[in-house]
């Protein structure tokens, strides 16, 4: 089958590779009829996320069809059409059964204290293969596929599998109550679904803070209000929209890969800082390999941390789903301790969150169709991760067409299009 290989920072590939199969009772395997590319895929490649075992097939966002399940899968059959969710969970252990689904005691194979399992990721995440191929094997298919009626198309259906789960998570990280005004830092696939998520759960106003045009045109199209970093100091900028008094909600949707302002008052505020900011980049990314303007790690690797901390009220919270790895060990957290800030942080229990947001896509509460910008074939992977990764106009988020039998066509869906919570309006 083809699949998106990862071979090294700096090298993936589209392949043949083998098709996977059935090795535990509780495994289906799944034809992909559409994956995405995530941020997170990026940090792989740039190398702000080690770990990685050359020959991993890459991606964690899938939507497809059953093909084959083990003994102990009660619940699905061959024909069903399904989103994964991207993190692994048994659905057993005490921590599933409270829903952290993301912290399960038996996912990974490095023990109960070893942490998150994703698909296409490190081994220190379970070292599983990924789903940007035209088959996957789904371990613990039983809680790990949430069925979608067919009035969820697949154009929708990708973006539940990730984006909108972990925004939705970080508006609840944030602690996004009635009549809150938030602040959502990173204008990217999480950072615009966050929006919806942030008013689906009560945000007053929503202020979306970025430096790439058609990113923040996308937040405004939502009714936002955006903040450019590189017009404009943004802390002061969401300082100033809010009194003096600053946002009650921060969600950091940026993580490791922050870049600095290129222009502007922030750009010369920031201008000393420089060679600290180098330094922090080198310790994430001790191998680095930039093909030209792809591939290049974010040059200010705890600014949103810092920008987050610094324009939240005092009291707030802070709620953080952009990824950063381990070896971070860089937070304002003296500034964030003076300031009585609520920080909270995590990878995202997708499995807790999912089935409800099928459920409101398929009523029609929420569409997040127009999310996606960009529809490309599996051949063409490679070029879409690189025009992704520069972040060119117009490819806030990629979906990759895998098999068209058995998907139901993007605003095919009988519900698509008519939610309130949308990623776009109509222009009057």
């Amino acid at each position: 089958m083809k699949a998106v290989v990862w071979h090294g920072v700096g090298d993936i590939r589209v392949e043949d590779v083998p098709e996977p199969g059935i090795r535990d009772p509780h495994d289906a395997v799944v034809r992909i009829t559409s994956s995405a590319i995530c941020g997170t895929d990026l940090h792989f490649v740039r190398g702000t996320m080690p770990g990685m075992k050359e020959g991993r097939i890459l991606g964690h966002e899938a939507v497809g069809v059953v093909e084959e399940v083990g003994p102990g899968v009660r619940d699905f059959r061959p024909g069903d059409r399904v989103v994964v969710p991207s993190t692994v969970a048994c659905g057993t252990c005490s921590y599933c059964r409270a829903g952290y689904y993301a912290q399960c005691d038996n996912a990974n194979p490095g023990g109960k204290r070893a942490g998150t399992v994703f698909f296409g990721g490190p081994e220190a995440a379970g070292g599983l293969d990924g789903l940007q191929a035209e088959y996957a094997r789904i371990p613990y298919a039983h809680v790990g596929l949430v069925p979608l009626p067919d009035t969820v198309d697949d154009a929708q259906a990708i973006l539940l599998s990730d984006i909108y789960p972990t925004a939705w998570f970080g508006a609840r990280l944030a602690e996004v109550g009635d009549g809150d005004t938030v602040a959502v830092l990173g204008a990217g696939p999480v950072g615009q679904a966050a929006i919806a998520c942030a008013r689906l759960q009560g945000a007053g106003r929503i202020i979306v803070v970025d430096g790439v045009p058609d990113r923040l045109d996308l937040a405004r199209d939502q009714h936002a209000e955006t903040v450019d970093f590189n017009a404009e100091d943004p802390v002061e900028a969401v300082v100033d929209l809010t009194g003096g008094i600053g946002v009650d909600r921060v969600i950091d949707a940026v993580g490791v890969d922050a870049q600095r302002p290129s222009r502007g008052p922030a750009a010369e505020a920031l201008a000393e800082r420089a060679e600290e900011f180098d330094r922090e980049r080198d310790e994430i990314a001790p191998e680095q390999r930039p093909d030209g303007d792809t591939w290049v790690p974010g040059d200010a690797p705890s600014l949103a941390a810092r920008w987050a901390v610094r324009m939240a009220a005092k009291a707030g919270t802070v709620g953080t789903v952009g990824v950063y790895p381990p070896q971070v060990e860089r937070y304002p957290f003296g500034e964030a301790f003076m300031k009585n800030l609520t920080l909270r942080s995590g990878n995202c229990h997708h499995r807790r969150y999912l089935p409800r947001l099928v459920s409101l896509v398929a009523s029609g509460e929420l569409d997040p169709t127009p999310l996606v910008t960009r529809w490309e074939g599996m051949t063409d992977a490679v070029e879409a991760y690189r025009t992704f990764d520069r972040r060119e106009a117009g490819w806030t988020k990629v979906a990759l067409g895998a098999d068209g039998r058995g998907s139901i066509a993007p605003g095919l869906g009988e519900a698509a299009g008519t939610g309130a919570a949308t990623t776009a309006g109509t222009n009057g």
